[in-house]
């Protein structure tokens, strides 16, 4: 029987556990999420609790609803039942504590701005509606380049760098916001070594920081080096938790079925049973 959206979300209203108030501590926490593109679901009826000052991991199979969740939680997709609450409260009146950095490839890359105005968009909440810049603002987002080693690079046309460079160009963007809670979605697509390397080494120092970071991610290989959370979803929740807990190869086959052999599995460093 085809679902319909009217019958997708009585489902998720009724096969969700009952309504627990928000961990106020949690960054980000999902109860009963379900979002529908038409009469098919991208993620059915979801709950996740992002632990502070963390380093989550979002994996699963392509089409599990991964960038879904992500774009549900910070409202740019309409979620058909569920709640969000950002350090216990709203989207929006937290939505100031969030910075986002989309995939790379939903960007248009040939509008006309240089890579120090890239960075300055950051810095909207401070410029407010007059937008007047003033050295502060420049010696900021400088700094922020110069964090991702992309100082050098500040007159460029961000359409003339390399994907790698665009990518960090946008997590300065993303930096030059001061969050306390940073949404990823693929973040390490397609770049090279030096800067999943720089990418890397900037979010750990945002999580010594104290802030949380939440990367949609795709190399199952790196998982216990980057990360020390993890929430395996497809569709749904399958599990989530510590990766010393979580990243199993039960849970592992739970969310990717056939498509993770268990050849694959076994070259996985995996934590111990």
């Amino acid at each position: 029987m085809q679902m319909t959206s009217e019958t997708l979300r009585v489902a998720a209203r009724s096969d969700a556990p009952p309504s627990a108030a928000s961990d106020t501590e949690s960054p980000l926490h999902i109860h009963g999420l379900t979002v529908s593109y038409g009469d098919s679901p991208a993620i059915f009826s979801v709950d996740a609790n992002i632990e502070p000052a963390s380093m989550t991991a979002i994996i699963g199979p392509n089409g599990a609803g991964k960038s879904t969740l992500l774009k549900a939680a910070l409202g740019i997709v309409p979620r058909l039942s569920g709640t969000i609450s950002i350090f216990g409260k709203p989207l929006n009146e937290a939505r100031r504590r969030i910075a986002y950095v989309p995939q790379r490839a939903s960007v248009d890359w040939d509008f006309p701005a240089r890579v120090i105005d890239v960075v300055m968009m950051g810095l909207y909440r401070e410029l407010g509606l007059l937008h007047f810049v003033t050295k502060k603002h420049h010696d900021k987002a400088h700094a922020c380049l110069d964090r991702v080693g992309m100082s050098d690079f500040a007159e460029r046309q961000i359409g003339q760098l390399s994907g790698g460079q665009q990518q960090r160009v946008f997590l300065a963007r993303a930096l030059a916001q001061n969050s306390d809670l940073y949404l990823l979605d693929e973040p390490l697509a397609g770049v090279d070594a030096a800067t999943e390397r720089t990418i890397i080494d900037v979010l750990k120092s945002l999580k010594a920081e104290s802030r949380t970071i939440v990367c949609v991610h795709h190399d199952l290989a790196t998982i216990t080096d980057y990360f020390d959370h993890v929430l395996l979803i497809n569709k749904t929740r399958i599990a989530q938790g510590p990766v010393e807990t979580a990243f199993t190869a039960e849970n592992l086959i739970s969310t990717y079925g056939g498509r993770l052999a268990t050849a694959h599995i076994d070259q996985l460093s995996l934590p111990a049973a």
